[in-house]
């Protein structure tokens, strides 16, 4: 998200390239975001994650190290460290306060880049942490919300509750309808031949297909629950819950220097 007059601007939900079978990470997103950036003689004051991702990498402290910024996001972060830290066995090598973020963001904060205001909504129920950042015309909704022909995001996770989530989605449906909305991922629906990223309030409220069109708060949670029940666990969620609830730092060494 760019500023027009002070050329400030924010980079959301970065990505640090894995490769599973290898075990390697590689920066080849992070360095496009990176290059953009320059070419265009950008200032980057924000590194922002709308929660901590269960099926990628960040790469939030590449990226700072490269461009500066600071690396925020919502201060229920410390109930996601705490939740798996103990899943992990981390003891104490992981501080458990969300200290690893430069800003930790609550439910009406407010933030500038550059000229610009962003406004935050506390919007859990996939993760405990997730948030919107609301900026101009925007909204950046991290996985609560996919494209209207694929719906919403899971909420079997730790802390993940599919009733919380139907009250964090009124929050961004109450926006003006014209709000465009950014949404994190996109799985081309059955019928849809290309990826898109980009809605509107109006267009989820109509068309949305697990809550559009009229659906009950009993039917969603109905519907939440029993399709999660048949998901599996997504294949990158043990090395990116490690990593992002670190803000993107990898764990500590083993004895034989080996993260």
């Amino acid at each position: 998200m760019q500023e027009p007059e002070s050329r400030a601007c924010a980079v959301i939900d970065s990505v640090l390239d894995f490769d599973y079978t290898s075990g390697r990470t590689d920066t080849r997103s992070a360095d496009a975001v990176i290059d953009f950036i320059r070419a265009h003689d950008l200032r980057l004051e924000w590194v922002l994650e709308t929660h901590v991702h269960a099926d990628h990498l960040s790469a939030a402290p590449y990226i700072q190290e490269a461009l500066g910024g600071k690396i925020g996001i919502g201060d229920r972060i410390t109930v996601v460290q705490n939740t798996f830290g103990k899943i992990f066995n981390e003891g104490t090598r992981l501080q458990r306060d969300g200290s690893q973020f430069d800003r930790l963001f609550t439910h009406g904060d407010s933030f500038m880049i550059g000229q610009m205001r962003a406004e935050v909504l506390h919007t859990p129920g996939h993760t405990p942490a997730c948030v919107t950042y609301v900026i101009d015309d925007a909204a950046f909704v991290g996985d609560t919300l996919f494209m209207p022909d694929f719906g919403i995001a899971r909420c079997d996770f730790p802390g993940g509750s599919a009733e919380i989530l139907w009250d964090s989605i009124q929050k961004i449906l109450a926006l003006p309808e014209e709000t465009r909305i950014f949404v994190g991922h996109d799985y081309k629906a059955e019928g849809r031949d290309q990826y898109a990223w980009e809605t509107t309030v109006g267009a989820q409220k109509a068309l949305n297909k697990h809550f559009g069109a009229g659906r009950s708060r009993e039917e969603f949670v109905a519907m939440r629950q029993a399709r999660d029940a048949s998901l599996a666990m997504p294949r990158l969620i043990i090395p990116s819950l490690q990593v992002n609830m670190r803000a993107g730092q990898m764990p500590e060494p083993d004895d034989n220097g080996i993260s």
